[in-house]
């Protein structure tokens, strides 16, 4: 049996090639030599067996793609244990189903990157990064799907996380083990899939799981889709695994996706202080719609790395579950940046305990209270509407919080329904408005004003009044 299916493979290889091409076909003009290639893995050595290296057949099969001007690198069903893939231009990674690729714990399997946010410029002291599990740099038209399983191996990565910062996590005397394997973190983790600098991005379908650090994360790139991907990574265990984190990128959507994860769900980041008004480049018209987000710290977070700025962006028919909190923009003086054109809508949040969350005081020991004067680290948030948005179980309905120099301002609430134990506060704005919207609380206000002119809350009311308490108070 084994023989024939052995003899049957290529034919199967071809139809399932001429199958996925057919389904995505351009006009038949536009179609490129060689657009059916097909390069099975096992052809170019890899084993399969979970535990030999396969790093190399991997590439392999990637350089003979390439070198063909592109095709499609097929993963048949089988565990593959590799370090750094790199993808190239014009190249489709298909992982059939039962097919899985495993990260290596070993730093060294994990060659240099490049770090954009250069050492003494926000790059956290490192002239070069970690290269990550799968990657891709000044590259065009790459697609990595299929039913496949992406595994990190995370957990070895969170312990050494753990190890390296003892006192933080509360921990025992280490052993000469735990010492040694701290050690491996001097480059840090590597993320799980990262695209520098590509154009016309395709993510779908593929289970993500135990990433080492951050999960997707594109940088610098234009074009980019994610659809249809699911993300688990161990919320107890995992640390700083966030889902997907666009950088600096431009012209993004993410859909379909279900969330489950250690840090934020989904962030939009610009780069960090000097580093990121340096290079410039913001996050921009990005749309992100019928995802499921589980546990995270927040559902869909804007920062705090924003200082290249962050707008035109839409989240829409998305289920926010038990995450910390569900919509998050933070930064602080010193990054600089603005963040303007949010439109939320059509969002169910539950158990989530701060549904909205809007600060300039991330890190720091600044107050609300403190006046600075305004220069080029001075961040700015403006222009951002709510809409059609339920949030049970809530410990608090929301924050919002600016500087005294710099006020958030022009906030649109319509047709929000927000259950909570303690009401909304904005400090610190201009020109807030709510429409249409009710805040129940256990207790106190519905509505907490300090050094907030020009806000509205004549349609703002509750179905829970408290004795001798305001629905607004100032």
């Amino acid at each position: 049996m084994s023989t024939l299916a052995n003899s049957l493979r290529p034919l199967l290889a071809a139809a399932l090639c001429i199958l996925y091409m057919s389904a995505f076909a351009a006009p038949a003009a536009s179609v490129a030599p060689n657009a059916c290639n097909f390069y099975n893995i096992r052809d170019h050595g890899a084993t399969g067996d979970g535990t030999t290296l396969d790093t190399a057949a991997f590439a392999r099969a990637i350089d003979a793609a390439a070198a063909a001007g592109g095709g499609t690198v097929y993963v048949p069903p089988g565990r593959y244990h590799t370090g750094s893939i790199r993808l190239k231009s014009h190249i489709t990674l298909y992982m059939e189903a039962g097919a899985t690729i495993l990260g290596s714990v070993n730093p060294d399997d994990y060659p240099p990157a490049e770090n954009i946010w250069r050492e003494g410029d926000g790059g956290h002291g490192r002239a070069s990064a970690i290269s990550s599990l799968i990657y891709a740099e000044d590259a065009e038209n790459i697609t990595i799907t299929g039913r496949g399983t992406i595994d990190g191996q995370g957990q070895l990565w969170w312990k050494r996380v753990e190890w390296r910062n003892p006192a933080k996590y509360k921990l025992p005397a280490l052993t000469d083990y735990q010492k040694a394997e701290a050690a491996k973190l001097s480059r840090d983790r590597p993320h799980m899939i990262r695209m520098l600098r590509c154009r016309d991005i395709l993510i779908e379908n593929v289970n993500l799981q135990n990433s080492a650090g951050w999960t997707v994360h594109p940088m610098l790139c234009d074009f980019v889709r994610v659809a249809g991907i699911s993300i688990t990574n161990d919320p107890d265990a995992s640390h700083n695994t966030d889902g997907i984190n666009p950088e600096s990128c431009g012209n993004v959507r993410i859909s379909n996706c279900r969330i489950d994860t250690g840090d934020d769900c989904v962030t939009l980041k610009s780069g960090k202080d000097a580093a990121g008004r340096r290079i410039g480049k913001p996050t921009e018209n990005v749309t992100i719609t019928n995802c499921v987000m589980y546990h995270g710290h927040g559902g869909v977070v804007i920062g705090s790395e924003m200082s290249g700025g962050v707008r035109n962006v839409t989240v829409t028919n998305c289920v926010f579950q038990g995450t910390d909190n569900g919509i998050r923009i933070k930064s602080q003086r010193g990054r600089g940046g603005v963040v303007e054109g949010l439109a939320v809508g059509n969002i169910v949040m539950q158990d989530v305990p701060t549904p909205f969350i809007i600060t300039t005081f991330y890190t720091g020991s600044d107050t609300a209270d403190d006046r600075h004067a305004v220069d080029e680290g001075t961040p700015r948030y403006r222009n951002f509407m709510f809409s059609n948005i339920s949030a049970r179980g809530a410990r608090i309905a929301g924050a919002i919080t600016g500087l005294r120099e710099m006020p958030i301002e022009n906030i649109v609430f319509s047709n929000v329904r927000i259950q909570a134990a303690g009401g909304f506060t904005c400090t610190n704005t201009r020109d807030i408005t709510f429409l249409d919207t009710i805040i129940d609380t256990n207790s106190g206000p519905a509505l907490t004003l300090r050094n907030a002119p020009e806000t509205s809350s004549a349609g703002l009311r509750t179905r829970k009044p408290h004795k001798d308490t305001p629905l607004v108070a100032e």
